[in-house]
């Protein structure tokens, strides 16, 4: 329990020191506006899918789309290593979506540095994910899958940093960043 708390502090720590949330000098959003403004992240003319457009592939039309650590964790609910996402340090500007199949899931106001080796978030923009329990490691997990291809992206903590309180712990494998200028 202790490592627990130590992870909240340095969280909490960590969301402070880099108010991933701040929207200018002397102003904050609120969750409500980080999620209803979330189009503002993406670049000048994109098109991005929507949660109501469903995605279904076979597994075989999946193994050609995605490369096999993205496979792995999207379609066969695996994990990466820790450490290994260079999303995890991404830090300009833009909108992370699905890896397979372009759906805009967090903003990079929505990101925070958790230190757990994967990138996460303490919202996410509304409807494009499904929920589950999960039992692998013997006790209950949150886990979350996109609502448009049902690809797994990773498991929801209640020990994330304010004004949430959430961790939005996310495969990097599973996610692309669209940053808002500049190439990806």
């Amino acid at each position: 329990m202790k490592r627990r708390s130590v992870l909240k502090a340095l969280a909490a720590v960590a969301f402070v020191a880099r108010p991933a949330h701040a929207a200018g000098p002397g102003k904050v959003k609120s969750v409500e506006e980080l999620q209803k403004d979330w189009k503002s992240f993406l670049p000048p003319g994109a098109t991005v899918p929507s949660p109501g457009e469903p995605m279904k592939l076979s597994k075989d039309e999946w193994r050609k789309r995605l490369p096999g650590e993205s496979y792995k964790v999207l379609r066969e609910e695996g994990t990466e290593r820790a450490g290994t996402s260079p999303l995890n340090d991404e830090k300009r500007p833009g909108v992370f979506a699905c890896a397979g199949c372009g759906l805009p899931l967090f903003t990079s106001e929505m990101k925070f540095e958790s230190g757990t080796g994967w990138p996460s978030f303490f919202t996410s923009i509304p409807g494009v994910f499904e929920h589950k329990k999960d039992f692998y490691l013997i006790y209950p997990r949150t886990e979350y899958h996109c609502i448009r291809c049902g690809g797994h992206h990773g498991h929801l903590f209640d020990d994330g940093p304010p004004p949430t309180g959430q961790r939005w712990c996310n495969n990097g494998v599973a996610l692309k960043f669209i940053p808002k200028e500049g190439k990806a």
